[in-house]
């Protein structure tokens, strides 16, 4: 699947380059205490090793910065600082590590006197200084109060974007633009509304996409792949981070599962119904899983992809699902939809079912409905 990426500015991060057509890097974070220096290296070595592009590490106090300088000399890794509160940390760390990530309503907490402006001209400055990048990591559970009483209670989304533009329209006026943003929330749908708005906003900047709280695996793994399916699939993101609540040994589980997403949207084997904005047909299923009732789909979504390729000038998006639980309602928005149970396969027009049919019958009747739609259409362009 040849996806039409956001033309983002390049931004660089150590050795690795995010952005302007760059591969879509991959992120995770260590859950050590930064204190306990062999912990926090065999963690950072560990992903590393699964692959990591980028590996965060959380920096609050001068014990944690002073760890940090014994931790970089165990490691080869692409670091990045998470400065929590204490944005005046950002000196200490900077010369040891390649990017550095504040929250905008972090700063409203730490020297309470001071205007948000001066704080991010100093952290923009230290990052120039020690060849740093920077992250502007907005999340919806740390909006500045005063922000987010602009707004109804119910909407979480317009603070986030208003706090992330305002925070980039400030360093574009002080001239540093080696920076990315990242708009979080634990709600899937949240996260695509708000990256896709700022994305239409200020498509130049390189967006940091993940889902917060996510939770354990697969529900974590799950409610990640559903932001990134719609978000990817749109051009929108230029590194990833997969947030899972797993026991440190199985850390590495977010790398595994953030190349597995971007390899399946690449792929078209996606969970939801996406647009990959080409006006040709798209065929997509999801990946192959536990939940798959009949090993079977696995053979029977090559054929539709093989079976529909006289089709593939037409705009048409044909969904092949595995299971019950995805089927049903993630075939809604296909044109066509097929989702497999473990005896037969349902077919549907949009929402509308269509029937009933066994694995060997169901070819034949999605290319007459296919057949049909095409022809639809045809007459639609014609009397138009």
């Amino acid at each position: 699947m040849n996806i039409e990426r956001n033309p983002t500015r390049e931004v660089r991060i150590g050795h690795i380059c995010i952005g302007n057509g760059h591969p879509i890097a991959v992120q995770s974070m260590t859950a050590t205490k930064t204190q306990n220096i062999d912990a926090t290296v065999q963690q950072i070595n560990a992903l590393h090793a699964a692959g990591a592009d980028i590996i965060r590490i959380a920096v609050d106090s001068r014990r944690e910065a002073e760890a940090l300088a014994e931790i970089v000399t165990q490691t080869s890794a692409t670091l990045s600082i998470d400065l929590q509160e204490n944005y005046r940390l950002a000196e200490v760390v900077a010369p040891l590590v390649h990017k550095l990530r504040y929250n905008p309503g972090h700063l409203y907490h730490h020297e309470r006197e001071r205007p948000w402006q001066e704080k991010v001209r100093y952290l923009a400055d230290v990052a120039t200084e020690h060849d740093c990048a920077m992250r502007v990591g907005v999340n919806c559970g740390s909006i500045d109060p005063a922000r987010a009483s602009e707004y109804p209670a119910d909407d979480s989304i317009s603070p986030m974007l208003d706090s992330a533009l305002e925070h980039c329209r400030f360093l574009d006026e002080i001239g540093f633009e080696r920076y990315c943003v990242s708009l979080k929330d634990s709600d899937p749908q949240k996260v695509i509304e708000v990256n896709r708005r700022f994305a239409e906003a200020r498509p130049e900047i390189p967006l940091h996409l993940g889902v917060t709280e996510a939770g354990m695996p697969p529900d974590g793994v799950i409610k990640t792949r559903i932001a990134f399916e719609q978000l990817i699939s749109r051009g929108i993101g230029d590194t990833i981070r997969v947030s899972l609540t797993v026991p440190n040994d199985r850390k590495q589980e977010e790398i595994a599962a953030g190349r597995g997403i971007l390899a399946d949207v690449a792929a078209g084997r996606v969970r939801s119904v996406v647009n990959f904005g080409l006006d040709t047909l798209n065929i997509i299923s999801c990946p192959s899983c536990s939940r798959v009732e009949n090993e079977a789909f696995v053979e029977l979504a090559a054929d539709v992809k093989e079976m529909t390729a006289y089709a593939k000038d037409h705009a048409i998006t044909i969904a092949v699902m595995g299971c019950r639980v995805n089927g049903p309602g993630e075939t809604d928005d296909a044109d066509l939809g097929l989702w497999c149970a473990p005896n037969y396969v349902n077919l549907k027009k949009g929402p509308e079912s269509l029937g009933q049919w066994s694995y060997d019958e169901i070819l034949p009747r999605l290319k007459a409905e296919l057949d049909a739609l095409i022809a639809s259409r045809a007459q639609e362009t014609a009397a138009s």
